[in-house]
């Protein structure tokens, strides 16, 4: 008589251990989450951001987007599509005013451009329409902290002043105390340069 079978008695499984992240929650749910974060103290981009082409949200791409087309053969005339896709770079690229460097993604064109007028933050602080709307979202948040700076402020109220505008300008976040002492210097340095320049021009 053969002894009673006995069930097979098997290990207890272990639970699998939980995975975490260091991602925020914001940045991992989509690229307009992550978009919105990003710029949550920033203004409002005048052109909106991309949304044929959402990478280039987070970059300095100048408003380029992959372009289409077709690959024709040369003994048949076959034409295959195809895609171009732009020349992007990771660069490091350094900041007079805030004094440090800046990694972004910048288009070999626009890589070309920031050389030729003299710097990134020449670049940025650009004052044609073009430029604001060549500037995305990436470059909208670059040029916001660039206006932060004491010397950039300095810079563009003194350029207000020579327009005849007022002072106060919305990218002008000063107490009372410093914009009246910055204002009161720039003033006096605009009268010296217009004094300098009506001699020359009597003496001619």
């Amino acid at each position: 008589m053969h002894p009673p079978c006995r069930p097979l008695l098997l290990p207890l499984a272990q639970p699998l251990p939980i995975a975490f992240s260091t991602t925020a929650r914001p940045l991992a749910r989509s690229s307009r989450s992550a978009l919105e974060y990003a710029h949550r103290n920033v203004p409002i981009y005048p052109h909106g951001p991309s949304l044929m082409y959402k990478q280039s949200n987070f970059g300095l791409y100048g408003n380029v987007k992959p372009q289409y087309g077709n690959k024709v053969s040369e003994r048949n005339e076959v034409k295959t599509r195809r895609k171009w896709e732009p020349n992007i770079h990771d660069k490091r690229l350094w900041s007079v005013a805030l004094e440090k460097n800046i990694r972004v993604r910048v288009q070999a064109r626009v890589l070309r451009t920031i050389d030729k007028v003299g710097g990134l933050d020449e670049y940025l602080l650009g004052e044609s329409p073009a430029r604001v709307r060549e500037l995305g979202m990436a470059g909208w948040k670059m040029r916001w902290r660039l206006m932060q700076d004491p010397g950039v402020k300095k810079r563009l109220m003194k350029r207000r002043l020579e327009l005849g505008l007022s002072s106060r300008g919305p990218d002008m976040l000063l107490s009372d105390a410093e914009l009246l002492g910055e204002e009161e210097e720039v003033v006096d340095e605009t009268k010296k340069g217009l004094g300098k320049g009506g001699r020359g021009r009597r003496r001619g």
